[in-house]
């Protein structure tokens, strides 16, 4: 399912004059991303801070290749950032992701959601020390906006949400140990 980018070598003449493109390299997706959470891994390690930006990128890779999602193209419009297909055909899918470094610091935060825009659900990735992901949860848009309107918090009312929070209204779709849970988890049982 990695789709693949191809830089290949071609020669021609432009202008009267020939020119000689040489081949760089064939690099799939899978390979730039595994690359990606090495150096975001070395980047925190060598300086104590987390490389800006890119969790989620990587959130996003694995949520479309975990939950079989198809992502939008760059540039797109709206508030969502893939679209389903199998299970979830045609559902427009916000994707957050959260790097846990310290699992007993409360209140860590997913980004803003954006609940002026279009969107069915949210996806959350969680990911280890390591940038690989050991739980994906998803919250229908009606779950969302129930639980930001019933909060006092002027966080909430902007769209903030803890990853507290967002576990306990979602459910558990996918797991390192398990993959894709055929049954979703409900956390409000």
């Amino acid at each position: 399912m990695s789709k693949k980018l191809n830089f290949i070598s071609c020669s021609g003449t432009i202008l009267g004059k020939r020119i000689q493109v040489n081949a760089v390299s064939i690099y799939s997706l899978e390979k730039l991303i595994s690359e990606t959470r090495r150096i975001a891994r070395d980047y925190r390690n060598a300086t104590g801070k987390p490389l800006g930006g890119v969790s989620g990128e990587i959130a996003q890779f694995d949520a479309c290749k975990e939950l079989n999602l198809e992502p939008v193209p760059p540039g797109t419009q709206g508030g969502y950032d893939a679209v389903g297909k199998g299970n979830r055909e045609g559902k427009k899918v916000q994707i957050k992701g959260r790097v846990i470094f310290d699992e007993e610091k409360s209140g860590q935060r997913i980004g803003q959601l954006k609940l002026e825009q279009e969107w069915d659900s949210v996806v959350l990735v969680l990911m280890d020390e390591n940038f690989e992901p050991f739980e994906i949860y998803e919250a229908d848009r009606d779950e969302i906006v129930e639980a930001q309107e019933s909060s006092q918090s002027k966080r909430a009312k902007r769209g903030a949400m803890s990853v507290a929070k967002f576990k306990a209204i979602s459910q558990l779709v996918w797991t390192r140990e398990f993959g894709e849970e055929d049954e979703a988890w409900d956390n409000q049982s």
